[in-house]
């Protein structure tokens, strides 16, 4: 992997599961894979890894978020220390996602909240699609028929302003439910989809069928299994307009337990799955720090691998949060042209060195 790995840390910390990149146990031939699991799929090798992430990774806890969180963190204490502190609505639900120093849980809204999502992003995109075909409709027919322009608005003006009206009535129906009604629309999912954690150097695929036991009693199943076992693929599919799009999942190698990554980015690019890929291995690698990226700066310091880094290295400790717009922007600017120029085709899978591959 890119950059230097760190010396063993004397710590109970990780448990004997963490995956270590410099540690790779052999493990047993790979299972094979069905012709359909095979087919419009490659799979991406280990190691080598760059230090790219998603852009997405890094504009949802910009420096400008992270000093806005910094304020409202200073103002809940010192509330709290006044007995004056009134907790946000929704502040203690928990919504089963997790993205920090020590794990990557993933979880999506409830069917609920994604109705009226859907309802006002849906709603303003009709509604502008709607007007703009409204007017071009009018203007046409108003040069097209012999009558006055006044009695063809009369005819036309009740039909157009129904298209209009409809879209119109569904984004300001979901905006006002999501701006003021909260209690109508926010609601967790029945919980987690899955989790890699740096800690344990587990992969988790939680299992909403776990034998019936979770329509009995509500028992969430857990496919677990260490993450040196999983490969990754990218798989080649067609959207709905039938352009071909790609999206990076892993599978383990001897059990039925895949993970798609899809709902992290949208579907596009190789090299965003390739980019994904490297910033899962440096995130599990426990013998070098965290990637550095904003949302892991507060949390470096309880990493013992990152904080040992830091302390050798002596990095500031607010690199990120107190970097200016136009700086942070160069960083982005710069992480993309890392992910156009990545290398991951051209390199070794060098898990072949520990697993046979039969397929």
């Amino acid at each position: 992997s890119a950059g230097r790995p760190m010396t063993a840390i004397n710590s109970s910390y990780y448990a004997a599961t963490a995956y270590r990149s410099d540690r790779m146990p052999n493990q047993p031939p790979s299972a094979e894979r069905s012709w359909i699991r095979r087919f419009a799929k490659f799979r991406l090798p280990w190691g080598l890894t760059q230090e790219v992430a998603l852009d997405d990774f890094l504009i949802r806890r910009k420096p400008s978020s992270l000093r806005f969180q910094e304020e409202m963190n200073k103002e809940r204490e010192e509330k709290q220390k006044l007995g004056t502190y009134i907790p946000a609505p929704y502040e203690h639900v928990n919504f089963h996602d997790r993205h920090d120093h020590e794990s990557f849980r993933f979880s999506l809204w409830s069917k609920r909240s994604h109705f009226w999502i859907y309802l006002t992003g849906g709603g303003r995109g009709l509604f502008y699609i709607a007007f703009v075909v409204s007017m071009m409709t009018y203007f046409l027919m108003l040069f097209a028929l012999d009558d006055p322009w006044l009695t063809t608005t009369v005819e036309l003006l009740p039909i157009l302003a129904t298209w209009i009206f409809l879209p119109l009535f569904c984004w300001a129906l979901g905006a006002l439910v999501i701006r003021y009604l909260p209690h109508l629309w926010v609601k967790p999912s029945r919980g987690p989809i899955w989790e890699i954690n740096r800690r344990t150097g587990l992969v988790t695929l939680f299992d909403y069928d776990n034998n019936g036991e979770y329509k009995k009693n509500g028992t969430i199943g857990e496919l677990t299994a260490p993450f040196y076992e999983f490969d990754a693929y990218i798989a080649t599919i067609p959207d709905r307009q039938g352009l071909v799009t790609n999206v990076l999942y892993i599978a383990h190698r001897y059990r039925d337990i895949v993970i798609n990554f899809r709902p992290l980015f949208a579907p596009g690019e190789g090299q965003l799955c390739c980019a994904l890929w490297d910033f899962l291995q440096n995130y599990m690698d426990t013998s070098r720090p965290l990637p550095d990226l904003p949302r892991y700066e507060q949390y470096r310091h309880l990493d013992p691998t990152t904080a040992e880094y830091d302390r050798k290295t002596r990095r500031n400790p607010r690199f990120w949060i107190d970097m200016n717009d136009a700086t942070f922007e160069q960083e982005l600017y710069a992480m993309r042209g890392k992910i156009d120029q990545i290398d991951t085709f051209q390199r070794p899978n060098l898990m072949a060195r520990h697993v046979e591959y039969v397929d």
